[in-house]
């Protein structure tokens, strides 16, 4: 109990954090802690965020982690610039187009194909984080995993949140037992107050921490994921120690536009989260929403346009750009965006959201993809100015539900369109080998008119990440709330029957008014959301995290 109490060191402090030289910001304290703990070393963004990365693999296993991948935006304080690290996963070489397809030509039921080893993307997170680590980090490698190691092996009490979802997902265990070896307990699963260690992970975290990121990508570790997924009890297919070897995290160009006075930098393909995020901004800029303020339908119903044109030309045209040309300048070309928002009334909803052609774009049928609401994100800011905005995923909760060296697998493949043709022609983001699939992430990076980052933020929750923090960024942006209360802000997402307000929010008080513009609207009571952002003030650097998940922000 000594040992559990002693890694418990985090203090709860209020969801938004007191104002200090450097804050960081994750979906779970403990993580926050591993964090503020790396910046009172004297370690930079980039090793706190690490240090919460491999937390958060440890106390939020249903939802991200090294078994899984994730996107890195940074801003160097000493170039004065931002850039990007892709560490999303990749298909094995064994991969094939029809892999979700049942032998009739039809897709598979979302059940039969993320359990198990089909739906399993190699890994990135360790290769990102070394990357990373080497640009940008300054503490010792080995220094970012010890939090996370003393969790693992000491042990960390259940919250209501992760009981909830081990019982969720348990039903799908039955064959699954290095999965119930960690989060069952006395035949039953693991509830709230209940403790979990996780020796075999400790014991692969220690190994990473000493030998480098080749000690995933090869050896006794790349071991364990191959046999877990060649060899799965459900799904087995083949994930090979080449396909595992050959893994790289990949420095990209950022994706970078102006919004009013501000620029704002994300990430570029296969995230469609920085593309449509800025699309959707671009279309309600000619739009004065400052002053039709937060409470008014009429702002709400504009975004509600520009997110259902933006999402249109995101199922066509987004992919993986190392394997199909994806218009990112078309699709954020200046002339475009503005005929786009051309089609957005402030009376009247349209009637049909079909993509448009952006310069550039090559002939591309659309089709839709199987994200999930899964994910976590955090940020973290250092004294020197540094920020890093990361978000991380395993996909769904418990993603693939299989375990290997203590670490819960990735889905991340059934973010592919899970059928490979429609209308008779490939889609973009079709399976194939070695090819990344196509992910909502969105962490971005907010930048004032002196070039200085004054905001960073991002989400978890699939698809509606996007739509998340495009409404935090309008929030805080637009309507100036404060960095907590722009997260805090209510949700809006879509069906193919209407509008989705988040229920017991002043916009869902005023559904009625909104659904005078034209799409009915319903009020949804589930509308998963677990943002976090950091801000600058006058005072200083400041954490918030989403009222609505276990996060929290904590300052140097």
């Amino acid at each position: 109990m000594k040992k559990l109490i002693l890694t418990l060191i985090f203090i709860l402090l209020p969801t938004q954090a007191m104002a200090a030289r450097g804050a960081v910001s994750a979906a779970d304290p403990r993580a926050a802690a591993a964090g503020q703990a790396m910046l009172r070393q004297g370690g930079t963004a980039a090793d706190a965020a690490l240090a919460m990365m491999l937390a958060l693999s440890v106390v939020e296993p249903q939802s991200s982690g090294i078994g899984g991948g994730g996107f890195f935006v940074y801003h160097d304080a000493a170039s004065g610039q931002p850039a990007t690290i892709d560490g999303r996963e990749k298909a094995p070489a064994a991969t094939r187009e029809d892999r979700f397809l049942q032998p009739n030509g039809q897709v598979m039921p979302f059940r039969e194909a993320f359990v198990g080893g089909h739906s399993v993307g190699v890994p990135g997170n360790i290769s990102l984080a070394a990357k990373a680590h080497a640009k940008w980090g300054k503490l010792k490698w080995a220094t970012l995993f010890q939090p996370a190691i003393a969790l693992a092996e000491n042990g960390y009490v259940v919250t209501p949140r992760l009981a909830g979802t081990i019982a969720q997902m348990a039903p799908l265990w039955g064959k699954m037992e290095a999965t119930k070896a960690i989060y069952f307990q006395d035949g039953r699963p693991k509830a709230a107050g209940d403790v979990i260690r996780n020796p075999a992970l400790a014991q692969t975290l220690r190994e990473i921490a000493r030998k480098g990121p080749k000690a995933f990508y090869s050896g006794r570790i790349a071991r364990e994921i191959s046999h877990a997924v060649t060899h799965a009890p459900e799904n087995a297919v083949p994930m090979t120690l080449a396909d595992i070897a050959a893994y790289e995290a990949k420095e990209r160009p950022p994706v970078c536009v102006t919004y009013r006075v501000y620029k704002l930098c994300g990430m570029g393909p296969p995230s469609s989260g920085a593309t449509t995020v800025f699309q959707i901004l671009g279309m309600v800029e000619r739009f004065d929403l400052k002053a039709m303020g937060k409470d008014d339908p009429k702002a709400w119903h504009v975004i509600a346009e520009a997110m259902l044109l933006a999402y249109a030309d995101r199922e066509k045209y987004l992919g993986d750009a190392d394997f199909v040309s994806v218009p990112v300048s078309g699709l954020l070309d200046k002339g475009y965006i503005a005929s786009r928002s051309a089609m957005i009334s402030e009376t009247s909803s349209l009637s049909h959201y079909e993509a448009g052609t952006p310069p550039g774009a090559q002939p591309r049928t659309a089709a839709l993809s199987g994200e999930v609401h899964g994910t976590t994100h955090f940020v973290a800011v250092d004294g020197s100015g540094n920020v890093a905005t990361m978000t991380s995923t395993i996909e769904g909760p418990f993603g693939s539900q299989l375990v290997a060296a203590g670490m819960a697998l990735n889905n991340e493949l059934t973010d592919f369109s899970l059928a490979p043709m429609k209308d008779g022609a490939p889609v973009a983001n079709r399976p194939q080998p070695g090819k990344r699939p196509v992910s909502s992430m969105s962490p971005t990076i907010v930048y004032d008119q002196t070039g200085k980052p004054i905001f960073a933020v991002g989400a978890a929750g699939g698809k509606r990440i996007i739509m998340q923090v495009t409404k935090t960024l309008i929030a805080h942006l637009d309507w100036g709330l404060n960095a907590q209360e722009a997260i805090a802000a209510p949700n809006l997402w879509f069906s193919n029957d209407g509008l989705l307000v988040e229920s017991g929010t002043p916009l869902a008080a005023r559904a009625a008014e909104l659904a005078k513009f034209g799409r009915p609207v319903f009020e949804n009571p589930i509308m998963p959301s677990k943002a976090n952002a950091a801000e600058r003030t006058a005072k200083g650097w400041v954490g918030a995290a989403d009222p609505r998940s276990d996060g929290v922000g904590l300052s140097e």
